[in-house]
């Protein structure tokens, strides 16, 4: 009986995941591929595994919260490149620094920048850079998304298992789309009792969907080349001296 029942839980178990796979919730196949280690922010997502080969949307509404959601996804790059892996940065025109990037983790030379100043071009390359199973990340800057547009992305990624960034700057209509999440990220001041200069990265973070998981808010800092939870001041102090003492 109970061999039957445990029958049953693996049968059960491998269902769910080939339905998550289906709907866009993609683990690497091989567990010595690059992950994505998110902190606190995994227990949103089923299996609290960073999904890959999905297309993730953020979306920002002014230029700050553009450029703190722009140093959010580096740093989810940087863990998914893992110092070797090659990606795609679409735009209508550059904002980032490419020398910046390497506080994140990222290799600026691994990145291959494509300015294309029409909405339809940008999605075109964005499209055709997540056929590219060579690359391990791409970042498309646009502002209109229709849920068509976003289910061709999803499909795109399908075959290549690469994970796509969509950042929509400034879009006039949100609506829904076929991305496995939804993103927006605002700067937080950084401490700098702890750190002496400028400061570390620091985000409010709202996740406010998830497919098959569950939307939260969190603060987010990037330390050490990982993110770390500050939302609960006296864990993060006890890691950065956890760190400095190790």
């Amino acid at each position: 009986m109970e061999s039957r029942v445990n029958q049953r839980s693996e049968i059960i178990q491998s269902l769910q995941k080939e339905i998550l796979a289906l709907q866009g919730h993609r683990r690497a196949v091989d567990d010595n591929l690059p992950s994505a280690d998110l902190g606190p922010i995994l227990a949103a997502f089923p299996e609290q595994i960073f999904p890959i080969g999905a297309v993730h949307e953020f979306i920002s509404y002014d230029n700050e919260d553009t450029a703190a959601t722009a140093g959010f996804i580096s740093g989810i790059a940087g863990q998914l490149m893992d110092g070797k892996g090659t990606a795609f940065w679409i735009s209508p025109r550059r904002t980032i620094f490419p020398p910046a990037l390497k506080i994140f983790g990222v290799r600026p030379e691994r990145i291959i920048f494509m300015e294309l100043p029409k909405q339809k071009e940008c999605l075109w390359a964005i499209e055709e850079a997540l056929k590219c199973k060579s690359a391990s990340v791409v970042v498309g800057e646009i502002g209109e998304l229709t849920f068509p547009e976003s289910r061709r992305l999803q499909l795109a990624v399908e075959n290549s298992n690469v994970t796509g960034f969509i950042h929509r700057i400034k879009p006039r209509i949100v609506g829904n789309v076929a991305c496995v999440s939804r993103w927006f990220i605002r700067h937080l001041p950084s401490n700098n009792s702890e750190i002496i200069g400028v400061g570390v990265p620091r985000w409010s973070v709202d996740l406010t969907k998830v497919r098959n998981g569950r939307p939260g808010s969190w603060q987010i800092e990037w330390f050490e080349k990982h993110f770390q939870d500050i939302s609960q001041p006296e864990i993060a102090i006890r890691k950065i001296h956890a760190l400095k003492t190790g």
